[in-house]
């Protein structure tokens, strides 16, 4: 099923043939997708917010993408989880989708969209941590902790200079504890879904549970307060490139993957996806590139190569990046 959803019509005047017969063409180009769209979904949600409050952003997107990932489960006589197993899939969904994605909404107010992606890719540190916390995950050990630290070293370099001159409430510190707060939610949600039992193939397990964050958003997105919205062409046709790339596609391209390719390939996308945030923050936005956060992005894309390196070695496990859904 998540095969279909990432298929894509091929011409063959496009790629060579030796190219198209690799067994694993459609996984690579579906990683491609990964790697592009989920790092283009910061700066579609920063347009979004141009029009939108960041609750009613959330509720719309996953109504949407969750509704029409249902509809396309249902068409195909898809299992779908009902009782016991449909509660547990609904509350991680909720963990995972609501709070982590809701958490970057709001983060995204405050601080510029590529420095969003900086912060969330922090989220293996939170991974590690929580599975650690677990009875039966991986325990923490030297090289994992010095990873952590080095990661965190960047992080600092990003947060001091905004943190010593505006003090705890600023903006910039404001943001990046909304965004670890959204980063805990989406490890410990992840966690909790892998070891969840389920007959329901990912994809509609995805679909239910952006489902049910659209449903929960409906209640904060109308009950806060919020100015008046001024619906711009801008704004509306980034919800549906959220909608449509973000969930539907990057999605349902990540499930093809995680279950085709090597999970150490696959994580690629955490190193690429701040990448295209930050040129695309800076070039449609103008936000700041200068040595401090080239430094920093650096350090921490070290910090979480050690982790993820080691950390593996180490449990001789899969490590499960966060769903997203931009992400994620």
């Amino acid at each position: 099923m998540a095969g279909l959803m990432v298929k894509v019509s091929i011409k063959s005047q496009c790629y060579p043939e030796s190219l198209r017969k690799h067994p694993h063409f459609l996984a690579f180009l579906a990683l491609f997708a990964v790697c592009f769209f989920w790092g283009t979904t910061y700066l579609g949600i920063r347009m979004a917010l141009e029009s939108f409050p960041p609750a009613m952003l959330v509720c719309i997107r996953y109504l949407l993408s969750g509704t029409i990932l249902t509809i396309f489960a249902w068409s195909r006589k898809a299992y779908l989880p009902r009782g016991k197993e449909l509660l547990g899939t609904v509350i991680f969904g909720l963990i995972t989708i609501g709070l982590g994605n809701g958490c970057l909404a709001w983060a995204e107010l405050l601080i510029p969209s590529g420095m969003a992606a900086l912060f969330v890719t922090l989220s293996p540190f939170w991974m590690v941590g929580m599975e650690a916390l677990i009875p039966g995950g991986a325990r923490l050990h030297g090289p994992t902790i010095a990873g952590m630290l080095i990661g965190m070293a960047g992080t600092a370099l990003l947060v001091a200079p905004s943190a010593i001159q505006n003090g705890v409430s600023g903006p910039v510190f404001s943001g990046f504890l909304l965004l670890q707060l959204g980063s805990w939610g989406w490890s410990i949600g992840s966690i909790l879904q892998r070891r969840h039992r389920t007959k329901a193939h990912p994809v509609v397990s995805g679909a239910i549970q952006q489902l049910a964050t659209g449903v929960a958003y409906l209640i904060p997105a109308f009950a806060l307060p919020r100015p008046a919205m001024h619906w711009s062409a801008r704004s509306v046709g980034a919800i549906v490139y959220l909608v449509i790339f973000g969930s539907i596609v990057g999605y349902s391209a990540f499930i093809y993957v995680m279950n085709t390719l090597p999970v150490s390939l696959v994580t690629i996308y955490n190193y690429i996806n701040p990448i295209i945030a930050v040129l695309l923050g800076w070039l449609i936005y103008r936000e700041v590139i200068g040595w401090r956060e080239l430094a920093a992005m650096g350090i921490i894309f070290l910090g979480v190569w050690v982790v993820k390196h080691f950390g593996d070695k180490a449990a001789a496990a899969t490590v499960v990046p966060a769903v997203a859904l931009a992400k994620e």
